[in-house]
């Protein structure tokens, strides 16, 4: 079995086909943003970190799949860099930490409270999977979108020095339609 295949077979053995998210279900959110990670050129470990982005919760989203203390097992499963972009996006505490990340290159690390600061190698990653992962579920829930496109219109701008050309590109399509 591929990789990819147990990643997904351990995703639904967690009950992910159950759980409403936008546009259908947790498991399918996750592999939407999987799938855009990929054709928008990013490598298999940072798609594997949008498949499993979800796996310790999130600031934004409550549900954990598996206790943020118990790394090894995603370690173990996505490898160390995929699961060291989860547990930041997992961490982050979103309100702390979005408004001026393109300046600081810092996290605060909801679950201890530490400041993080991010390596060069995960920044623009870490920015485009909070991206894309915000994209998926606008695009899903239209009156999200209408609500709350000028905070992600404003927030999007503040990255764009840190956001990969393909993903500002996703950027402009969805939010200046």
């Amino acid at each position: 079995m591929s990789v990819d295949a147990e990643v997904r077979a351990w995703l639904r053995e967690r009950g992910t086909e159950t759980v409403k998210h936008p546009g259908g279900t947790l498991y399918a959110h996750l592999c939407r943003v999987q799938q855009r990670l990929a054709a928008l050129g990013h490598d298999q470990h940072v798609q594997f970190a949008g498949l499993t982005h979800a796996a310790y919760g999130t600031d934004g989203f409550d549900l954990a799949l598996l206790f943020w203390r118990d790394r090894e097992t995603l370690r173990d499963l996505i490898g160390p860099h995929a699961e060291e972009l989860v547990y930041l996006y997992a961490a982050c505490d979103r309100d702390r930490s979005w408004p001026d990340l393109a300046a600081t290159h810092q996290i605060t690390d909801r679950f201890t409270g530490a400041v993080v600061r991010l390596a060069d190698w995960q920044l623009t990653p870490f920015v485009d999977l909070s991206t894309v992962n915000e994209l998926d579920v606008l695009e899903h829930d239209p009156a999200r979108l209408d609500q709350h496109r000028a905070y992600f219109t404003g927030l999007f701008t503040a990255w764009s020095p840190i956001t990969s050309p393909a993903v500002a590109t996703e950027i402009r399509r969805l939010l200046t339609h």
